[in-house]
């Protein structure tokens, strides 16, 4: 597997380059308003590029969409709740191919209805759901409920040597594993479900506290 975590600018997003060389197929995950920077790359290896993967439909990440289709004809997947029109709806467990390699769907909803997570080869991409010592914001009650339950019946049971590669360049290093996530994220690391909404409400005084930027 060909695998580039690519920093595409805007609030310090990540989108991320996925191929297989024995077929030279490959997949671009949230474009994020650079779809440039992709095509270099597509264009210089030679690769088809099948599949344009948004983790959601937030405007800092679907953006490219319209340019790396025309380009490429490639199709456009996320989740079925997403509003935009789509090539191929994705639903929890589906799964896409790229020659061998196998790009598996895991539904996380939380800070957003629509969001994905993309588990391929160990590797996971988890949008704004999940960060490197952070999680990504929600706006009620019921979207911080569905983000615990994301991240630890779902997220959290996946082997810890899992690597994790988020939507945003925002926490403490570009990549992480679910282990280090376990032990040092002090949203995972948070009790229950009461606890977990209180540090959420008291970010900012809890960084601080304890010198995060």
């Amino acid at each position: 597997m060909i695998f580039h975590q690519i920093p595409t600018g805007g609030d310090r997003n990540f989108g991320y380059l996925i191929a297989d060389s024995d077929s030279g197929t490959a997949a671009v995950v949230d474009p994020s308003g650079a779809p440039e920077l992709f095509l270099e790359k597509i264009s210089d290896a030679g690769y088809q590029l099948l599949w344009i993967i948004c983790t959601h439909s937030h405007w800092d990440h679907i953006g490219g969409i319209d340019d790396l289709k025309r380009a490429t004809g490639a199709q456009l997947a996320m989740h079925i709740s997403s509003p935009l029109p789509l090539d191929r709806p994705l639903r929890d467990g589906d799964n896409l191919q790229l020659g061998n390699i196998t790009l598996h769907i895991i539904h996380t909803p939380g800070h957003c209805e629509d969001e994905i997570c993309i588990l391929v080869e160990g590797h996971l991409l988890t949008g704004d759901i999940l960060y490197v010592g952070k999680i990504g914001g929600t706006v009620s009650d019921s979207d911080s409920r569905k983000q615990y339950d994301s991240l630890h019946l779902k997220l959290m049971t996946l082997p810890e040597d899992t690597k994790v590669f988020p939507g945003h360049d925002v926490g403490v290093k570009p990549q992480s594993t679910i282990g280090e996530e376990k032990r040092t994220n002090p949203f995972i690391l948070q009790p229950d479900l009461e606890h977990f909404k209180h540090l959420k409400e008291n970010w900012a005084d809890y960084k601080k506290q304890h010198g995060i930027l």
